[in-house]
């Protein structure tokens, strides 16, 4: 097929201004009778005067970027028109139908008029979560307001008694043609029928419901199996759960994005829980059995004596369900030591004898190195 804005010198951006300079830029130059004895001037003209005919036509160069020639000869006809064969056949004329509306109905059938019935769009909602819901997973009814099937028309768009007629403009086809008059001969070219939108049909008596749309709007509840182990971002796809297509087509697909909220208490690392219980300065040094609120219930956590700040205990399969795999992580809870503030006279003078019996009157100043303090704290929050 002949490139129509190659021969114009054009890319397919151009305008309609862009067009005509340059038809009557390469037509003067081209003219037989102002080209000289140039062999090739008058096929030269033809070409240029084809090109200007299609791309200055709004419905041929439609065509033509659709992959069609609007004026490529059809089966019998004359040069630069469609024409029809043999009865009972389209020939060229029959190619651009099937280019229209395959094109139309987003790669349908390739003959024939559009159907009425197509898919409805994908639905998107979002669904806060509290932290628990995230490490459990669970089952939650959505609400969601979209298009639903019009239960009184089925999604037919007509009304009760009635069917849609076929279109007395195209006969049912979905496209009418018209006869352009050109300077290289008649041209037939197909166009989307204006009277029935290029279904084929009409509706005369419309659904009072849906006004012949086969859908109205409307809510609709579903359940959505949310599993463990979800987070912000997630996407969840249900699918066919989406709003009811024009003509009641079926549906789109809905899809559910995961929003998880902070929790008070706990925070999640991957698939850890982590948390942090403040233990008084003594119960650190003599040891201690403390228990804990987890999302699992209360757990006994025994605590070391000589436990330093810092230190992390881990408690297993405590964590957040996995959410490719078996299992759960872990609960990770690290043990700030609290130093008291607001000591009396008494408890001050056992501090003292303490201090003494321990060699710790005039502490030396010792930098925490490896293995100190804040090292056990970074390890502890990178899930060493």
């Amino acid at each position: 097929m002949k490139d129509y804005y190659a021969v114009l010198g054009l890319d397919r951006s151009c305008n309609q201004e862009d067009i005509k300079r340059a038809y009557r830029r390469l037509s003067r130059q081209n003219h037989p009778d102002l080209a000289g004895d140039s062999p090739d001037a008058e096929e030269r003209f033809k070409e240029i005067n084809a090109a200007y005919e299609v791309l200055s036509d709004t419905d041929k160069r439609e065509m033509f970027d659709l992959g069609v020639d609007p004026l490529a000869p059809g089966g019998g006809g004359q040069p630069g028109g469609f024409g029809f064969g043999q009865a009972g056949s389209f020939g060229g004329f029959g190619d651009l139908f099937e280019t229209i509306f395959t094109a139309a109905a987003g790669g349908g059938a390739p003959r024939g008029p559009a159907s009425r019935q197509t898919k409805g769009r994908d639905t998107l909602e979002r669904v806060p979560l509290d932290l628990p819901d995230a490490v459990f997973g669970l089952k939650r009814d959505l609400t969601i307001n979209t298009f639903l099937a019009c239960t009184i028309c089925q999604g037919s768009g007509c009304a009760a008694g009635t069917s849609p007629e076929t279109c007395q403009t195209c006969h049912g086809r979905g496209a009418t043609e018209r006869i352009v008059r050109s300077m290289l001969g008649n041209m037939r070219t197909a166009e989307v029928c204006r009277a029935c939108q290029g279904f084929g049909n009409t509706i005369s008596r419309p659904c009072p419901e849906c006004s012949g749309q086969g859908r109205v709007r409307g809510s609709k509840t579903v359940t959505i199996d949310i599993p463990a182990g979800v987070d912000t971002g997630n996407r969840i796809r249900l699918a066919g759960q989406g709003e009811v297509g024009p003509g009641g087509g079926p549906c789109g697909d809905l899809y559910v994005d995961v929003v998880v909220g902070e929790h008070p208490d706990f925070t999640r690392q991957g698939n850890d829980l982590v948390c942090t219980l403040r233990l008084p300065m003594t119960a650190a040094a003599l040891g201690a059995t403390l228990e804990l609120d987890t999302f699992d219930g209360p757990q006994t956590i025994t605590v070391p004596a000589g436990t330093q700040p810092g230190a992390v205990i881990t408690l297993d399969s405590l964590g957040v369900g996995r959410l490719r795999g078996r299992g759960r992580g872990d609960l990770k809870v690290i043990l700030a030591v609290e130093v008291p503030t607001d000591l009396d006279e008494g408890q001050t003078e056992l501090l003292r004898d303490l201090a003494s019996r321990r060699g710790e009157e005039r502490p030396a100043a010792v930098l925490a190195g490896s293995g100190g303090f804040f090292s056990r704290l970074k390890d502890a929050f990178q899930g060493k």
